[in-house]
């Protein structure tokens, strides 16, 4: 049987609404943190996801066609192709696991897709230190 860390903390990253609605989150660096992660690494990670979430949002020729074909479907097309953005969404997720395998993991830490808190937040999932205590 496999041993679960204990959990010592969650950090929430929030959404930064500066430029309006669009789905973007504050890259202000937590305390909480200091001792885990390099600054710098934390920011680009939420960079990254900003961006990735921008491309998720950005409308062009795709999505009007994709637009048009629903209507002329009954949305019915959906069962059968991704739309750009659940294309995105998936791309971001493997990004997450991708930085908590490499990243995160190796450091006490764990990502959460945002997309499990709503879109509201990014959790940070702080686990215990045992090697301190040996």
């Amino acid at each position: 049987m496999r041993q679960q860390a204990a959990i010592a903390a969650k950090v929430f990253i929030q959404r930064d609404y500066t430029n309006g609605t669009v789905c973007q989150f504050q890259t202000k660096f937590p305390t909480e943190l200091e001792t885990r992660i390099d600054k710098q690494q934390f920011e680009e990670t939420v960079r990254t996801l900003n961006n990735l979430y921008a491309e998720a949002e950005k409308l062009g020729g795709q999505s009007y066609l994709e637009g048009c074909l629903a209507c002329l479907t009954a949305y019915t097309i959906f069962l059968c192709m991704e739309t750009h953005y659940e294309k995105v969404l998936k791309k971001i997720a493997k990004y997450i696991q991708e930085q908590n395998d490499k990243i995160y993991a190796p450091r006490g830490l764990l990502l959460t897709d945002p997309i499990e808190r709503g879109l509201r937040v990014i959790e940070v999932t702080i686990f215990e230190d045992r090697s301190l205590g040996r």
